[in-house]
């Protein structure tokens, strides 16, 4: 049974990789495949997100089946199919365990965090996204590390076709070429809170210097729901008896802390990893298809932990509504085209970092705290990084939940998310009497949003100068930032992106022609 549950591990690890790998520009607006499978296979995730839509999302409907096997398998899933867990177990095999006894140190705390999130999630405070393992994993992976490898992968090979011998090139160029076709992304990118979602992902990696599954045993959610529904699993453990004697290597070795000192076995914390078995020396430990064997199904979540966990995911959303933010939203804060309405929006996004990933011209990135503390790491447009392609609708495609909806392309030509504005202080034919065209020149819309009125105004020399000034055609501009990004004045452009106007939310209008718009 472990080289089964290896080599079911295997590959569903390597199905893990390859779905992320898909999840990138691959030269067309249709995706193959993405890792948004993974999500939709989450029920932790599924309940976070319907209980904040206050409705029935068949997208998600997938992780039925995943509570179901719960029920005949316990969880099985943490230990046989989890891409976390099966990275968690191969960093305890570099990583040694300080812990010897082996007790679990915070056997009540996912418990506890479920009902919060569960509860946060009801009240409008989404916070699934921060402490779900697929959430961490994809986002840490796409923000941080895969960026990472590209650059270091470039950098490597970079230095070998520079500074070495033509002979060696010859055998690192065809290397480079494989690795371009099968791993590496389209091309460079560059995140914001890369280092949190860097240190994110590895501090959960080295806990494991701490306790094998520190992460599973002690904080996650997703196995403390399925360690509900496992409590009296079909598949049960048959714990030890009076003939083991004083022997503790069942109790001693079980990496989910599921066999306590009396070597009954919890199913609710058991990932079947049947390790226990194949280490019991008198073949004592076992487990089948069996109702009768004696086993510890108790869950250690007390009346008091349970109110004051639903009562902080309670007063929590309350907070958010005093905020200024509540009042006055961030005009900085531009959501992808097709993105739902703000507060909807929230509720839905896991903040997995697919839309990010895949989007071709690096304009999407984490917030921070522009939408809130409950908006970190949702995607907004920064569009002096990056500018959101006109042709390009693969965000929709990529988002598991429908957070962001799929356009068509003829929908995605239409959609506004915000509107760009001139700062006439810096734009060089306002403020310096300079001609300049290439905000005109990049605008994508077939009726230019960008035009131009012919000036006279004081030059540099003191004489009157004839000058193109550009202006934005209300109607026509869509906000996807391109003008912003190529700008060519170093530092902040002289054209910048607001979300006024944007489709989401119709009844916020641009301002008059009289009106001063926002400045940054």
């Amino acid at each position: 049974m472990i080289f089964l549950r290896r080599l079911s591990q295997g590959v569903f690890l390597a199905l893990f990789f390859v779905l992320f790998l898909k999840t990138d520009y691959n030269g067309t607006d249709h995706l193959d495949a993405a890792v948004n499978l993974l999500f939709r296979l989450d029920p932790f995730v599924a309940a976070c997100v319907m209980l904040g839509v206050k409705s029935f999302l068949l997208l998600l409907l997938p992780s039925l089946v995943v509570l179901l096997l719960s029920v005949i398998f316990g969880r099985g899933f943490c230990g046989w199919f989890c891409p976390m867990g099966t990275l968690l177990d191969l960093t305890s095999k570099i990583v040694s365990v300080r812990n010897k006894n082996n007790r679990t140190y915070y056997p009540s705390l996912p418990l506890i965090i479920l009902v919060f999130a569960l509860f946060s999630s009801l009240c409008g405070f989404a916070v699934a996204g921060y402490i779900d393992p697929f959430s961490l994993l994809v986002r840490g992976m796409a923000q941080a590390f895969y960026p990472l490898l590209n650059s270091l992968t470039v950098g490597f090979f970079s230095f070998t076709y520079r500074d070495l011998p033509e002979i060696i090139n010859q055998v690192t160029e065809p290397v480079y070429s494989i690795l371009q076709d099968l791993i590496l992304p389209s091309e460079q990118k560059f995140f914001h809170l890369a280092f949190l979602s860097f240190f994110m992902l590895v501090g959960i990696w080295l806990f494991e210097g701490v306790q094998r599954r520190f992460f599973c045993r002690n904080i996650c959610p997703l196995g403390a729901m399925l360690g509900l529904f496992a409590r009296r699993a079909l598949v049960a453990g048959k714990g030890g008896n009076s003939d083991c004697g004083s022997c503790r290597i069942c109790s001693s070795n079980c990496r989910m802390g599921a066999i306590d000192e009396g070597r009954k076995i919890a199913m609710a914390n058991c990932n079947l990893c049947f390790e226990c078995v194949q280490k019991c020396p008198r073949q004592i430990v076992d487990f089948g298809f069996s109702t009768h064997w004696s086993a510890n199904t108790s869950i250690s979540l007390s009346r008091r932990s349970f109110i004051g966990a639903a009562i902080a995911g309670v007063v929590l959303p309350s907070v958010k509504g005093v905020e200024v933010l509540a009042k006055n939203p961030d005009p900085s804060l531009i959501r992808p085209p097709g993105a739902l309405a703000e507060k909807e929006f929230l509720a839905r996004c896991v903040r997995c970092a697919e839309c990010i990933q895949v989007c071709i011209g690096n304009a999407l990135q984490p917030a921070f705290l522009q939408a809130g503390l409950d908006g970190i790491f949702s995607p907004v447009l920064a569009a002096r990084t990056g500018y959101c392609e006109f042709n390009c609708t693969l965000c929709g495609q990529v988002c598991p939940t429908g957070a962001i909806r799929e356009l068509s392309q003829t929908e995605k030509h239409r959609a506004k998310i915000g509107h760009a504005w001139f700062d006439k202080n810096t734009c060089l034919p306002y403020a310096k009497g300079t001609p300049c065209m290439v905000c005109e020149e990049h605008c994508p819309t077939p009726d230019k949003a960008i035009r131009f009125r012919d000036v006279s105004v004081m030059g540099d020399a003191g004489r009157m100068v004839s000058v193109q000034q550009p202006y934005i055609v209300d109607e026509l501009c869509i906000g996807c930032g391109i003008c912003e990004n190529k700008c060519p004045l170093p530092g902040k452009a002289a054209v910048y992106i607001t979300s006024a106007g944007e489709d989401r939310h119709p009844n916020i209008f641009l301002p008059s022609a009289t009106a001063t718009p926002y400045s940054g």
